[in-house]
């Protein structure tokens, strides 16, 4: 059971550092939208390659809000909040 529960609790970190990487790219995604980049950067397009997949999920679903693309804002409230979701630690 020992050997399960380490296991476990190392998955649940190297989850935990995935999602965090992906919030920063989402983050630098928003940032480099107001600053209108060249769409044939290679880094820009490995963003909007990376990240457009679950922005447009989150865009299907929110209202349209007058230009104003809240998406990112809204992933990274949902990130903080599971995130903030306490896992047991049996030390």
């Amino acid at each position: 059971m020992f050997v399960l529960a380490n296991l476990l609790n190392a998955f649940a970190q190297i989850l935990h550092y995935v999602l965090n990487i992906y919030m920063w790219i989402i983050i630098i995604r928003a940032l480099l939208s107001w600053v209108n980049p060249d769409p044939y950067n290679p880094i820009v397009r490995f963003l909007y390659q990376v990240t457009e997949p679950v922005l447009d999920q989150v865009r299907k679903r929110l209202p349209y809000i007058g230009g104003i693309d809240i998406s990112p804002h809204n992933r990274y409230i949902y990130h903080l909040v599971s995130a903030g979701v306490p896992c047991t630690d049996n030390q």
